[in-house]
């Protein structure tokens, strides 16, 4: 079964408030749609990303860079095509934009061997888990928000089926952050799960203050706590300072990130993010390599390729999603068969490939 075709679709949906964290902002809603069509007439139905900034640049690189070397390839040499993709990225200056290209091609060709096989990704990869926790990220800054909202936003996270939130720090003092998670954790309750991620928001001792204060608050993991520039070793000190687990991987683009990360002795969990990592082939370098290094892994949003990742591997923790309607469309109707959730644990797709079916009019609507 060869590759006969590659479509990729930019979809840019309008949000109605800022979505930011301590370093950023999020005003849409972006993915790529891949549908890779094969010679005997099987189409992949893939999405990966929210590329806030460059998804048609995305498109562009799948459509002219990508599409020719992988047209005519069977669907079944992901390893080698992958290699050969990857190659690309010796000759470029953005190897991270060209990294989540390859990361939609090789998605949707892993889709397109499990329609072929009649499997589900998680089944081709070993794994057998049927439900996995899933929980929200939330905690979102907004001006004038108050300890009585966030008490409010929980209960939906709660109501909305989920186990847990990874909630937004960072942004403000540690002190200050540290009474906006105590209210999160008094309105979740002692068996919400709750994390925290300050998206490389502090400096070390900032960190470990937080961290600190935040300790009797049962703190499932403190996810990229210290600034870019110097984050592994940095990491590395906050995690000798602090009983809660350290999180990051988010940012890496090859599992050689997340070597590094392991190395240093910076991480407890990983959360390499397939989507903008190369892929399922690379993210599961990365699961191989923290398994053997007695690390945990996450996975970076992107629930509709995570809940397939996770459920295959033994040390695989959550799925996380954003359960506020008004921050993922995409999420709440672009995804048209997604999986019932109930009692914090969202059912794994049994479907073939990643068993996707998106909705038509969505599509049309939004797509650039």
């Amino acid at each position: 079964m060869r590759i006969h075709s590659i479509e990729a679709i930019p979809i840019e949906i309008p949000l109605g408030r800022n979505f930011g964290g301590s370093t950023y902002t999020v005003l849409t809603r972006c993915t790529v749609i891949t549908r890779v069509r094969t010679d005997a007439g099987l189409v992949s139905e893939v999405y990966n990303g929210d590329n806030r900034e460059h998804g048609r640049e995305i498109v562009r690189l799948i459509h002219d860079a990508l599409a020719p070397r992988v047209r005519g390839r069977s669907v079944f040499e992901t390893e080698r095509v992958w290699d050969e993709l990857f190659a690309l990225t010796h000759g470029t200056r953005d190897p991270k934009t060209l990294l989540e290209a390859i990361a939609c091609v090789d998605c949707a060709l892993w889709d397109l061997v499990g329609k072929a096989q009649r499997r589900s990704v998680c089944s081709l990869l070993g794994g057998d888990r049927t439900r996995l926790p899933i929980i929200s990220i939330g905690g979102y800054y907004t001006e004038g928000k108050t300890h009585a909202d966030i008490g409010r936003e929980i209960e939906g996270y709660r109501r909305a089926g989920m186990a847990g939130c990874k909630f937004k720090v960072g942004g403000l003092t540690p002190e200050e952050d540290a009474t906006r998670v105590e209210a999160a954790r008094h309105a979740g309750g002692p068996d919400f799960i709750l994390a925290v991620d300050a998206n490389r928001g502090w400096s070390v001792e900032d960190a470990v203050r937080f961290a600190h204060l935040v300790e009797p608050l049962d703190i499932r993991w403190f996810e990229e706590p210290c600034h870019w520039y110097d984050d592994v070793a940095m990491m590395a000190r906050v995690r000798q300072a602090t009983r809660i687990p350290i999180t990051a991987g988010q940012s890496e683009v090859t599992y050689h990130g997340v070597r590094r990360l392991v190395e240093a002795g910076a991480v407890d969990l990983v959360n390499f993010d397939a989507s903008e990592g190369g892929g399922v082939t690379e993210w599961r370098r990365a699961a191989l390599l923290c398994r053997a290094a007695g690390v945990e892994m996450a996975h970076h949003e992107e629930p509709q390729i995570a809940q397939q990742l996770i459920a295959a591997v033994p040390h695989g923790t959550y799925v996380e999603c954003f359960a506020d309607p008004e921050r993922d469309p995409v999420w709440q109707a672009m995804w048209a068969n997604r999986p019932p959730i109930k009692d914090g644990m969202m059912e794994v797709a049994r479907d073939p490939g990643f068993g996707l079916i998106l909705d038509e009019a969505m599509i049309r609507r939004y797509r650039q």
